[in-house]
């Protein structure tokens, strides 16, 4: 029970403070809809591949080339999607890269359909500028499926004939044989100018993610973080104004005086959650996803998380100024680290690795599965790291605590 007590005497004490009111609540709600609105375009919000206007050298012309142009290119697939500039040669289609007519460009080879169909390996000349390796990466991706597709049923036709050379009798071979290669050759052409694609626009089942919706949770997470300095920062105060050693000579026990003030900062971030979650539904519309629990689930995990760093923080820190200097410090670069200032897919894959380290990573990445709709078991492993760090941080801070 005075475990409690001291649980809700810091929490009213950070009620109390205006400043904290603003840090931790206030402006979170300010730059999410500075952010939200301002960068909602670099959002896939449509679902449809981004539109690239494609220039392309032929070198001849042949029933495949042109089946690969007008009904793969330029089918009702991707004909929305894609602008097709054709060229005369490739220095033409050099100057157009360069003056930013085109996004991307492609040279067919002399006799490409017909060297494909025969199996031969054909160089295909891709040109991309610099800023434009999306709209490259998905030309390249049709014409390298259309290329496979092909070179796939052609190469399985010809085994079949000399199968079929080989294994059918003499006095029927000609018969069976040319019967069989009309039916191949049929369904080759049916196949090479099929309309599936490689890539192809559609929705996978789930809306894609507006800005406001990455930014709402982008920044509470963030500036949930910043609990670990103010936790910590109660707790030293108290330290320092012999407030916590008479506590620690009193009859009680010292696992109630850490369980409180462990309390008492988990007590104030999952209110802080609630209430953010709250605000920018009513406020912003965003939406949080369709699944509360999961929700209420990762925030406490989180919160769980941040609770125990702030006891670890004080348990090493003894001055108020250095643990506003390196909790600032830490909170944007763990911020950073976690996709809360710019998403982590823009990362190399390294620093994406290593952003593991960041306890928002996890809460960020598990709020965004919640909002795109996700099933339990995917929430198993940031919730376990989440737990398991704030526990194992908050045994580290009791000892450091304890011993002081």
């Amino acid at each position: 029970m005075r475990m409690f007590t001291i649980a809700w005497k810091d929490v009213k004490i950070r009620l109390k403070d205006g400043k904290s009111f603003i840090t931790l609540l206030f402006m979170p709600i300010v730059l999410t809809a500075i952010l939200g609105s301002a960068l909602s375009g670099a959002f896939g919000e449509s679902g449809s591949l981004p539109e690239l206007t494609a220039g392309i050298v032929v070198s001849s012309e042949d029933q495949l080339t042109e089946q690969f142009l007008n009904e793969t290119l330029q089918g009702k697939e991707l004909k929305e999607s894609i602008t097709l500039n054709e060229f005369d040669t490739e220095a033409d289609l050099r100057k157009a890269l360069e003056k930013g007519k085109i996004d991307t460009g492609l040279v067919l080879p002399e006799g490409w359909g017909e060297g494909i169909l025969k199996g031969e390996k054909m160089q295909i000349k891709l040109l991309e500028v610099p800023g434009k390796e999306i709209q490259s990466s998905i030309l390249s991706t049709i014409t390298e499926s259309f290329t496979n597709r092909v070179t796939t049923v052609s190469a399985a036709s010809r085994t079949v004939a000399e199968e079929m050379t080989s294994a059918v009798p003499v006095s029927d071979q000609d018969i069976y044989l040319t019967g069989t290669m009309e039916d191949l050759t049929g369904k080759l052409s049916d196949i090479a100018g099929s309309e599936v694609n490689g890539v192809t626009s559609e929705k996978d089942g789930k809306e894609p993610l507006s800005g406001m919706q990455y930014y709402a949770a982008a920044m509470g997470v963030m500036f949930i973080l910043f609990n670990t300095t103010i936790g910590a920062k109660t707790i030293i105060q108290e330290r320092n104004t012999d407030t916590l050693s008479r506590l620690m000579t009193s009859p009680i026990h010292h696992l109630s005086i850490m369980g409180g003030k462990f309390l008492g900062t988990l007590s104030f971030t999952i209110l802080q959650f609630i209430v953010f979650i709250i605000a920018t539904h009513f406020l912003f519309g965003v939406d949080w996803g369709s699944n509360g629990w999961q929700l209420i689930l990762i925030g406490v995990a989180y919160s769980v998380s941040v609770s125990g760093l702030a006891m670890m923080i004080a348990g090493f820190i003894s001055e108020e100024k250095t643990a506003d200097s390196i909790g600032g410090i830490g909170v944007q670069v763990l911020a950073l680290l976690g996709g809360s200032m710019i998403p982590l897919a823009s990362f190399p894959n390294a620093i994406q690795q290593f952003a593991s380290i960041a306890p928002n990573k996890w809460a960020l990445g598990g709020i965004l599965d919640i909002m795109n709709g996700t099933a339990w078991n995917t929430l198993t492993l940031p919730i376990t790291v989440l737990v398991l760090s704030g526990l194992t941080a908050l045994w580290i801070g009791s000892l450091k605590l304890k011993h002081r």
